[in-house]
């Protein structure tokens, strides 16, 4: 199995535990979190939209670019919602239920045609927004599973009700497999210390908590980076395995350019050089159009691309980062659907 090369923060530096997801905030029961869309204006303003357009924001999470998008939004337009996260999608519903032009859909933008075909949408999009990684409410939760920092159940899937848990894929994953994933996915340089000790450990004892694996990762890792835990990477890497994140990312991108409108945009927020690598060859390969075998006669019209690269890159202002310091890797790519 080939894998992409190793996680880097955009910012070239190391990531922390608490960057580990996107900042699109929650509201818990038990203690109500800030709500904090990253790049709002940015990556609205840059899906140009229609008051009668139909446009999906993706990755739902609490609805903060979702609301933007509604606000631009005449009483024609449209807008689906799309979340794995149960927690998100209720949140949708009451969303959907205060305003008509706005429905929610479980599931993943990797399914997105399968969830416009279920919706009734035949029409082609005029916008698809996609905010990548985790959101805070699923890394501040500690029953979530995502972060180290409190005790909880190592899960780490987006959706709980679905797939299978981190506990469950460490139980089971080889320890080859296991330490690629930790090299590859985290950029570990002890993956195979940590992959050796996790096998050793659950012949012993099953390894179900965030706890347990932070440990364990602790006592294999032979030095430390001052001010970082040495299970940063660890999770990192497990939460993008379990989740599947880049199979979905590049699932979806397979289907944008037969989904968009001419003129419709695709606007991506993305957290860690993995998804963006993704993201930004993508949008090059789709404007440099199909490579044909030289010496084949083509009409221009025959190998001009399907996108075109919308200005160049966006990244959070200085007073975003200093409100919301988990902004600081985001990066925004915008490409929009040529005839």
């Amino acid at each position: 199995m080939k894998l992409p090369r190793p996680f880097k923060r955009m910012d070239g530096q190391e990531a922390t535990d608490v960057e580990q997801a996107s900042p699109r905030g929650r509201h818990s029961e038990k203690q109500p979190l800030s709500h904090k869309p990253v790049l709002l204006e940015e990556s609205v303003s840059a899906l140009l939209v229609q008051s009668d357009g139909i446009y999906v924001d993706g990755t739902f999470g609490r609805g903060g670019h979702s609301r933007a998008i509604l606000a631009r939004l005449g009483a024609a337009g449209r807008l689906l919602g799309f979340d794995r996260d149960p927690e998100a999608v209720a949140v949708g519903r009451a969303l959907a239920a205060q305003d008509p032009r706005f429905s929610i859909h479980q599931g993943s933008f990797a399914d997105i045609g399968r969830l416009l075909d279920e919706a009734g949408v035949d029409a082609r999009l005029n916008g698809l927004l996609l905010d990548l990684g985790v959101s805070s409410p699923q890394l501040d939760t500690p029953e979530r599973g995502f972060s180290f920092m409190a005790e909880g159940p190592l899960d780490m899937r987006m959706d709980p009700d679905s797939g299978e848990s981190a506990a469950q894929w460490l139980a089971r994953a080889e320890q080859g497999e296991i330490a690629t994933v930790l090299h590859e996915f985290g950029e570990e340089r002890f993956a195979n210390r940590i992959a050796r000790a996790i096998v050793e450990t659950r012949t012993q004892t099953p390894i179900r908590t965030t706890a347990q694996l932070a440990e364990l990762v602790a006592r294999a890792v032979p030095r430390r980076e001052p001010g970082k835990h040495p299970a940063t990477r660890t999770f990192q890497a497990v939460r993008i395995q379990v989740n599947g994140e880049l199979e979905a990312l590049r699932r979806c991108l397979d289907q944008v350019c037969d989904r968009l409108a001419v003129g419709g945009r695709l606007a991506v927020i993305s957290f860690h050089s993995l998804e963006d690598r993704l993201v930004k060859r993508f949008i090059r390969r789709e404007a440099k159009g199909p490579e044909l075998p030289k010496g084949v006669p083509a009409r221009a019209v025959e190998v001009q691309g399907r996108l075109r690269p919308v200005g160049k890159s966006v990244r959070p202002s200085t007073a975003e980062e200093a409100l919301n310091p988990r902004a600081r890797s985001a990066i925004l790519r915008v490409a929009e659907r040529l005839p």
